[in-house]
């Protein structure tokens, strides 16, 4: 929960301190609070990076590994905000920011409750698509990696092929999904 959060349902901030002070609410961070023995999933960056960048898409290689493709596990949070949109300072939490078009962070994602935040993550077809978008950045053997396990997963060809479009990277990805798929 956020400060304001917790503002917004009737607790001033002296209020706040005190049950801190008293052990029934524990500090992770700045203006971040969690009750007492809260236990934390293993999507907890998700959760964090939600509710300080409310805005921002999980995208890239932390999507992957909310989807289960590909073997990476980012140390970082990849969020993905807008292209004139301030790029958040977050001293505490360790984020990757890519910048989205308002169009591209529009379409292409799924809505999660993730201890009870609402988290928004690419679908599996778009982040294997912008994988290929930021293959300079993330490197094509991840894309390659990511492509694989999406097609042996049995998901499906077409919602990728509808990602590649929207992405624009279809004639990028053909030739590789076409030795994958033949």
């Amino acid at each position: 929960m956020r400060t304001r959060d917790l503002e917004a349902k009737g607790m001033s901030r002296p209020a706040i301190r005190r049950l801190v002070d008293a052990g029934k609410l524990e500090r992770v961070g700045r203006g971040m609070y969690v009750p007492a023995g809260f236990q934390a999933t293993e999507h907890h960056g998700l959760a964090a990076a939600a509710l300080r960048v409310p805005g921002g898409v999980v995208c890239l290689l932390s999507a992957l590994q909310f989807h289960g493709i590909g073997t990476q596990a980012p140390f970082e949070t990849w969020l993905a905000i807008g292209v004139k949109d301030r790029k958040p300072t977050v001293a505490d939490l360790p984020l990757r920011i890519v910048r989205f078009s308002r169009s591209a962070l529009e379409h292409g994602f799924e809505a999660h409750v993730i201890e009870g935040v609402p988290v928004k993550v690419t679908t599996a077809a778009r982040t294997v698509a912008d994988c290929f978008k930021y293959r300079n950045k993330i490197g094509l053997d991840v894309a390659l990696e990511a492509l694989r396990e999406y097609r042996r997963s049995r998901r499906s060809v077409d919602d990728l092929t509808r990602a590649a479009c929207a992405v624009r990277v279809a004639n990028v990805m053909r030739p590789y999904l076409e030795a994958i798929v033949s």
